[in-house]
Protein backbone atom coordinates (compact mmCIF):
# COMPACT_ATOMS: atom_id res chain seq x y z
CA UNK A 1 0.00 0.00 0.00
CA UNK A 2 2.52 2.97 1.34
CA UNK A 3 4.79 1.54 -2.08
CA UNK A 4 1.56 2.42 -4.81
CA UNK A 5 1.34 5.21 -2.86
CA UNK A 6 5.05 6.39 -3.39
CA UNK A 7 4.77 5.40 -7.19
CA UNK A 8 1.14 7.15 -7.42
CA UNK A 9 2.83 10.95 -5.63
CA UNK A 10 6.41 10.34 -7.93
CA UNK A 11 3.99 9.82 -11.06
CA UNK A 12 1.90 13.20 -9.82
CA UNK A 13 5.25 15.13 -9.33
CA UNK A 14 6.34 14.31 -12.77
CA UNK A 15 3.78 15.36 -14.43
CA UNK A 16 4.24 18.79 -12.57
CA UNK A 17 7.56 19.14 -13.30
CA UNK A 18 6.48 18.34 -16.76
CA UNK A 19 3.65 21.11 -16.69
CA UNK A 20 6.16 23.30 -15.22
CA UNK A 21 8.82 22.83 -17.96
CA UNK A 22 6.27 23.32 -20.42
CA UNK A 23 5.19 26.33 -19.23
CA UNK A 24 8.84 27.51 -19.17
CA UNK A 25 9.57 26.42 -22.32
CA UNK A 26 6.44 28.43 -23.73
CA UNK A 27 7.60 31.42 -22.22
CA UNK A 28 11.03 30.74 -22.99
CA UNK A 29 10.07 30.29 -26.57
CA UNK A 30 8.00 33.56 -26.55
CA UNK A 31 10.51 35.65 -25.54
CA UNK A 32 13.04 34.12 -27.97
CA UNK A 33 10.36 34.85 -30.92
CA UNK A 34 9.34 38.66 -29.77
CA UNK A 35 13.47 38.94 -29.38
CA UNK A 36 13.57 37.49 -33.36
CA UNK A 37 10.54 39.70 -34.25
CA UNK A 38 12.47 43.08 -32.27
CA UNK A 39 15.60 41.96 -34.20
CA UNK A 40 13.81 42.07 -37.72
CA UNK A 41 12.31 45.39 -37.01
CA UNK A 42 15.86 46.97 -35.72
CA UNK A 43 16.88 45.26 -39.25
CA UNK A 44 14.45 46.65 -41.40
CA UNK A 45 14.79 50.12 -39.28
CA UNK A 46 18.62 49.97 -40.24
CA UNK A 47 17.91 49.23 -44.28
CA UNK A 48 15.13 51.60 -44.69
CA UNK A 49 16.55 55.32 -42.51
CA UNK A 50 20.29 54.09 -43.38
CA UNK A 51 20.60 58.01 -43.99
CA UNK A 52 19.49 58.93 -40.77
CA UNK A 53 21.50 61.43 -38.71
CA UNK A 54 22.47 60.53 -35.58
CA UNK A 55 20.41 63.36 -32.92
CA UNK A 56 17.60 63.39 -35.35
CA UNK A 57 14.59 62.30 -33.34
CA UNK A 58 11.53 60.83 -35.30
CA UNK A 59 8.47 61.08 -32.74
CA UNK A 60 5.35 58.74 -32.79
CA UNK A 61 3.61 61.41 -34.81
CA UNK A 62 5.98 61.30 -37.33
CA UNK A 63 5.02 57.88 -38.45
CA UNK A 64 1.40 58.19 -38.83
CA UNK A 65 1.70 59.13 -42.30
CA UNK A 66 -0.56 58.51 -45.14
CA UNK A 67 1.10 56.53 -48.07
CA UNK A 68 3.08 58.39 -50.14
CA UNK A 69 2.64 61.51 -47.28
CA UNK A 70 6.05 63.31 -46.93
CA UNK A 71 7.73 65.19 -43.86
CA UNK A 72 10.39 67.26 -43.72
CA UNK A 73 12.32 68.08 -40.36
CA UNK A 74 15.41 70.37 -39.71
CA UNK A 75 18.62 68.38 -38.76
CA UNK A 76 19.74 69.73 -35.44
CA UNK A 77 23.34 70.42 -36.26
CA UNK A 78 22.37 72.75 -39.16
CA UNK A 79 20.19 74.33 -36.15
CA UNK A 80 23.14 75.22 -34.49
CA UNK A 81 25.52 76.90 -36.84
CA UNK A 82 26.61 80.20 -36.51
CA UNK A 83 25.23 82.04 -39.76
CA UNK A 84 21.85 80.33 -39.21
CA UNK A 85 21.54 81.36 -35.91
CA UNK A 86 22.53 84.90 -37.13
CA UNK A 87 19.97 84.69 -39.91
CA UNK A 88 16.76 83.59 -37.48
CA UNK A 89 17.79 86.24 -34.60
CA UNK A 90 20.06 88.98 -35.91
CA UNK A 91 18.18 89.94 -38.96
CA UNK A 92 14.51 87.69 -39.57
CA UNK A 93 13.45 88.48 -36.11
CA UNK A 94 14.99 91.67 -35.33
CA UNK A 95 12.87 92.59 -38.98
CA UNK A 96 9.88 91.61 -37.94
CA UNK A 97 10.11 93.55 -34.84
CA UNK A 98 11.67 96.41 -36.50
CA UNK A 99 7.89 96.23 -39.29
CA UNK A 100 5.52 94.93 -36.54
CA UNK A 101 6.59 97.54 -33.57
CA UNK A 102 3.52 99.88 -34.23
CA UNK A 103 1.15 96.41 -34.18
CA UNK A 104 3.38 95.88 -30.50
CA UNK A 105 4.08 92.48 -31.72
CA UNK A 106 7.00 90.77 -30.13
CA UNK A 107 8.36 87.82 -32.18
CA UNK A 108 11.10 85.52 -29.90
CA UNK A 109 10.69 82.41 -31.44
CA UNK A 110 10.04 81.92 -35.25
CA UNK A 111 8.62 78.43 -34.62
CA UNK A 112 6.18 79.44 -31.78
CA UNK A 113 5.14 83.00 -33.34
CA UNK A 114 4.50 82.26 -36.91
CA UNK A 115 2.47 78.70 -36.83
CA UNK A 116 -0.70 79.91 -36.45
CA UNK A 117 -1.03 82.63 -39.25
CA UNK A 118 -1.47 86.06 -36.70
CA UNK A 119 2.12 87.45 -36.69
CA UNK A 120 2.08 86.55 -41.11
CA UNK A 121 -0.78 88.04 -41.45
CA UNK A 122 0.34 91.60 -39.66
CA UNK A 123 3.66 91.20 -41.77
CA UNK A 124 2.39 90.85 -45.06
CA UNK A 125 -0.51 93.54 -43.98
CA UNK A 126 2.24 95.93 -43.51
CA UNK A 127 4.66 95.38 -46.81
CA UNK A 128 1.87 95.02 -49.10
CA UNK A 129 -0.09 97.69 -47.83
CA UNK A 130 -3.19 95.51 -48.39
CA UNK A 131 -5.72 94.76 -45.66
CA UNK A 132 -6.28 90.59 -45.52
CA UNK A 133 -10.36 89.41 -44.55
CA UNK A 134 -9.20 86.78 -41.91
CA UNK A 135 -10.48 86.85 -38.25
CA UNK A 136 -8.16 88.69 -35.60
CA UNK A 137 -7.22 85.64 -33.45
CA UNK A 138 -8.21 81.93 -33.74
CA UNK A 139 -7.57 79.44 -31.16
CA UNK A 140 -8.66 76.69 -32.74
CA UNK A 141 -6.30 74.49 -35.28
CA UNK A 142 -9.24 75.26 -38.19
CA UNK A 143 -9.72 78.96 -37.86
CA UNK A 144 -5.17 79.22 -37.49
CA UNK A 145 -5.20 76.65 -40.97
CA UNK A 146 -7.87 78.88 -42.40
CA UNK A 147 -5.91 82.08 -41.56
CA UNK A 148 -3.29 80.85 -42.81
CA UNK A 149 -4.59 79.83 -46.27
CA UNK A 150 -5.45 83.09 -46.77
CA UNK A 151 -2.10 84.71 -46.16
CA UNK A 152 -0.27 82.35 -47.96
CA UNK A 153 -2.75 82.49 -50.91
CA UNK A 154 -1.97 86.16 -50.84
CA UNK A 155 1.46 85.94 -50.83
CA UNK A 156 1.61 82.83 -53.95
CA UNK A 157 -0.24 85.56 -55.82
CA UNK A 158 2.16 88.31 -55.53
CA UNK A 159 5.43 86.51 -55.82
CA UNK A 160 4.52 83.64 -58.52
CA UNK A 161 4.49 85.81 -61.11
CA UNK A 162 8.03 87.37 -60.25
CA UNK A 163 9.12 83.30 -60.98
CA UNK A 164 9.35 82.15 -57.26
CA UNK A 165 9.66 78.49 -56.37
CA UNK A 166 7.06 77.78 -53.26
CA UNK A 167 8.56 75.83 -50.76
CA UNK A 168 6.18 76.39 -48.14
CA UNK A 169 2.86 75.38 -47.54
CA UNK A 170 -0.57 76.08 -44.90
CA UNK A 171 0.20 71.79 -43.09
CA UNK A 172 4.35 72.43 -43.42
CA UNK A 173 4.06 76.44 -41.23
CA UNK A 174 1.67 75.29 -38.82
CA UNK A 175 3.42 71.67 -38.04
CA UNK A 176 6.04 74.49 -36.90
CA UNK A 177 8.62 73.46 -40.09
CA UNK A 178 11.19 75.98 -39.39
CA UNK A 179 12.85 75.46 -42.88
CA UNK A 180 9.62 76.22 -44.67
CA UNK A 181 8.92 79.45 -42.53
CA UNK A 182 12.68 80.81 -43.10
CA UNK A 183 11.83 80.18 -46.72
CA UNK A 184 8.66 82.01 -46.76
CA UNK A 185 10.37 85.03 -44.70
CA UNK A 186 13.60 85.23 -47.05
CA UNK A 187 11.48 85.67 -49.87
CA UNK A 188 9.23 88.32 -48.63
CA UNK A 189 12.66 90.46 -47.63
CA UNK A 190 13.96 89.85 -50.91
CA UNK A 191 10.20 90.56 -52.80
CA UNK A 192 9.88 93.59 -50.73
CA UNK A 193 13.86 94.84 -50.84
CA UNK A 194 13.60 94.98 -46.93
CA UNK A 195 16.19 97.84 -45.86
CA UNK A 196 18.24 94.45 -43.86
CA UNK A 197 21.36 92.33 -45.36
CA UNK A 198 21.07 88.66 -45.60
CA UNK A 199 23.83 86.63 -44.54
CA UNK A 200 24.60 84.93 -47.78
CA UNK A 201 25.32 81.26 -48.22
CA UNK A 202 22.77 80.09 -45.80
CA UNK A 203 22.12 76.12 -46.44
CA UNK A 204 20.55 73.71 -43.84
CA UNK A 205 20.82 69.97 -43.79
CA UNK A 206 17.15 68.42 -43.46
CA UNK A 207 15.68 64.64 -42.94
CA UNK A 208 12.97 64.28 -45.78
CA UNK A 209 10.85 61.53 -44.68
CA UNK A 210 8.63 59.67 -46.80
CA UNK A 211 5.75 56.47 -46.76
CA UNK A 212 6.29 54.29 -49.37
CA UNK A 213 3.92 50.93 -49.04
CA UNK A 214 4.34 51.35 -45.11
CA UNK A 215 7.43 52.04 -44.99
CA UNK A 216 9.25 55.08 -43.77
CA UNK A 217 12.03 55.71 -46.18
CA UNK A 218 14.19 58.95 -45.04
CA UNK A 219 17.02 60.82 -46.71
CA UNK A 220 19.75 63.54 -45.97
CA UNK A 221 19.14 66.87 -48.36
CA UNK A 222 20.81 69.93 -48.45
CA UNK A 223 18.62 73.32 -48.88
CA UNK A 224 19.91 76.64 -49.60
CA UNK A 225 18.39 79.20 -47.90
CA UNK A 226 19.79 82.22 -49.20
CA UNK A 227 22.70 82.70 -51.98
CA UNK A 228 24.84 86.14 -52.94
CA UNK A 229 23.33 89.52 -52.19
CA UNK A 230 24.38 89.82 -55.67
CA UNK A 231 21.71 86.88 -57.07
CA UNK A 232 19.45 87.59 -53.96
CA UNK A 233 19.10 91.09 -55.19
CA UNK A 234 19.13 90.33 -58.65
CA UNK A 235 15.83 89.93 -59.08
CA UNK A 236 14.64 93.45 -58.75
CA UNK A 237 15.67 96.09 -61.55
CA UNK A 238 14.98 99.40 -62.76
CA UNK A 239 15.79 102.47 -64.65
CA UNK A 240 18.87 102.63 -62.76
CA UNK A 241 20.20 99.23 -63.23
CA UNK A 242 19.16 99.84 -67.18
CA UNK A 243 21.35 102.96 -66.98
CA UNK A 244 24.35 101.05 -65.61
CA UNK A 245 23.87 98.15 -67.99
CA UNK A 246 22.53 99.72 -70.96
CA UNK A 247 23.58 103.39 -71.24
CA UNK A 248 26.87 103.90 -69.24
CA UNK A 249 27.73 107.26 -71.08
CA UNK A 250 24.74 108.91 -69.86
CA UNK A 251 25.54 107.47 -66.23
CA UNK A 252 28.02 110.98 -65.57
CA UNK A 253 25.17 112.83 -66.55
CA UNK A 254 23.11 111.49 -64.18
CA UNK A 255 25.79 111.97 -61.45
CA UNK A 256 26.59 115.37 -62.45
CA UNK A 257 23.45 116.56 -61.69
CA UNK A 258 22.93 114.77 -58.60
CA UNK A 259 26.31 116.29 -57.45
CA UNK A 260 25.40 119.86 -58.54
CA UNK A 261 22.20 119.37 -56.28
CA UNK A 262 23.19 118.15 -53.07
CA UNK A 263 26.32 120.69 -53.00
CA UNK A 264 23.81 123.41 -54.05
CA UNK A 265 22.72 122.66 -50.29
CA UNK A 266 25.76 121.56 -48.81
CA UNK A 267 28.10 124.28 -49.48
CA UNK A 268 25.74 126.05 -46.69
CA UNK A 269 27.73 124.44 -44.13
CA UNK A 270 30.76 124.78 -46.14
CA UNK A 271 30.56 121.12 -47.29
CA UNK A 272 31.15 119.29 -50.84
CA UNK A 273 30.61 116.23 -52.53
CA UNK A 274 32.76 114.80 -55.66
CA UNK A 275 32.34 110.93 -54.89
CA UNK A 276 28.55 110.10 -54.55
CA UNK A 277 29.27 106.58 -54.02
CA UNK A 278 31.71 107.10 -50.56
CA UNK A 279 30.73 110.21 -49.44
CA UNK A 280 27.44 109.55 -48.78
CA UNK A 281 28.28 105.43 -47.14
CA UNK A 282 28.00 106.75 -43.67
CA UNK A 283 25.35 108.49 -43.34
CA UNK A 284 26.35 112.03 -41.85
CA UNK A 285 25.90 113.91 -45.64
CA UNK A 286 22.28 112.63 -45.77
CA UNK A 287 21.37 113.38 -42.19
CA UNK A 288 22.69 117.20 -42.74
CA UNK A 289 21.02 117.03 -46.10
CA UNK A 290 17.91 116.27 -44.78
CA UNK A 291 18.13 119.11 -42.52
CA UNK A 292 18.93 121.71 -44.98
CA UNK A 293 15.86 120.79 -46.98
CA UNK A 294 13.72 120.50 -44.58
CA UNK A 295 15.21 123.79 -43.00
CA UNK A 296 15.72 122.42 -39.51
CA UNK A 297 18.61 121.40 -37.35
CA UNK A 298 19.17 118.36 -36.81
CA UNK A 299 20.56 117.87 -32.58
CA UNK A 300 24.12 116.32 -33.03
CA UNK A 301 23.10 113.59 -30.26
CA UNK A 302 20.59 111.90 -32.89
CA UNK A 303 23.61 110.81 -34.74
CA UNK A 304 27.27 109.91 -35.29
CA UNK A 305 28.80 113.16 -36.50
CA UNK A 306 32.13 110.69 -37.03
CA UNK A 307 30.91 107.08 -37.05
CA UNK A 308 33.50 104.23 -36.90
CA UNK A 309 31.70 100.82 -37.09
CA UNK A 310 29.71 99.53 -39.87
CA UNK A 311 26.47 99.50 -36.91
CA UNK A 312 27.08 103.59 -36.63
CA UNK A 313 27.00 104.15 -39.90
CA UNK A 314 23.48 102.04 -40.52
CA UNK A 315 22.30 104.33 -38.08
CA UNK A 316 22.81 107.07 -39.61
CA UNK A 317 21.11 106.25 -42.85
CA UNK A 318 18.37 104.64 -41.25
CA UNK A 319 17.98 107.96 -39.37
CA UNK A 320 18.45 110.30 -42.45
CA UNK A 321 15.25 107.64 -43.52
CA UNK A 322 13.15 108.24 -40.69
CA UNK A 323 13.92 112.34 -41.63
CA UNK A 324 12.91 111.68 -45.09
CA UNK A 325 9.48 109.96 -43.97
CA UNK A 326 9.11 112.77 -42.13
CA UNK A 327 9.29 114.96 -44.85
CA UNK A 328 6.18 112.63 -46.28
CA UNK A 329 8.63 110.34 -49.23
CA UNK A 330 7.93 106.72 -49.13
CA UNK A 331 10.66 105.13 -47.20
CA UNK A 332 13.79 104.50 -48.82
CA UNK A 333 14.92 99.86 -48.93
CA UNK A 334 18.58 100.33 -48.97
CA UNK A 335 20.05 100.90 -45.92
CA UNK A 336 22.73 98.38 -45.62
CA UNK A 337 23.69 98.49 -49.26
CA UNK A 338 24.40 102.85 -48.85
CA UNK A 339 26.43 101.70 -46.38
CA UNK A 340 28.26 98.77 -48.24
CA UNK A 341 28.85 101.54 -50.98
CA UNK A 342 26.56 100.52 -53.49
CA UNK A 343 26.42 103.14 -55.88
CA UNK A 344 22.65 102.27 -57.51
CA UNK A 345 21.30 102.28 -54.01
CA UNK A 346 22.81 105.53 -53.35
CA UNK A 347 21.85 107.31 -56.77
CA UNK A 348 18.33 106.06 -55.70
CA UNK A 349 17.91 107.72 -52.62
CA UNK A 350 19.72 110.72 -54.49
CA UNK A 351 17.38 110.60 -57.01
CA UNK A 352 14.34 110.84 -54.62
CA UNK A 353 15.48 113.69 -53.10
CA UNK A 354 16.19 115.43 -56.09
CA UNK A 355 12.76 114.98 -57.58
CA UNK A 356 11.28 116.01 -54.37
CA UNK A 357 13.18 119.33 -53.23
CA UNK A 358 14.83 120.44 -56.92
CA UNK A 359 13.08 123.56 -56.40
CA UNK A 360 14.17 123.89 -53.06
CA UNK A 361 16.43 127.03 -52.39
Amino acid sequence: MSGGSSASAQSAKMRKDESFLGKLGGTLARKKKSKESDLHEEGKNAINAPMLPTGTDIHPEDTLMEENAERIMLDPTSRETLKFKDLLKQVLIDWINSELEEERIIVKDLEEDCYDGQVLQKLFEKLSGKKLNVAEVTQSEIGQKQKLHTVLEAVNELLRPHGWTVEWSVDAIHSKNLVAIVYLLVALVMHFQAPIRLPEHVSVQVVVVKKREGILQTALVTKELTSTTRMMMGRFRDAFDTLLDHAPDKLNVVKTSLITFVNKHLNKLNLEVTDLETQFADGVYLVLLMGLLEDYFVPLYNFFLTPESFEQKVHNVAFAFELMQDGGLKKPKARPEVVNLNLKSTLRVLYNLFTNYKDSE
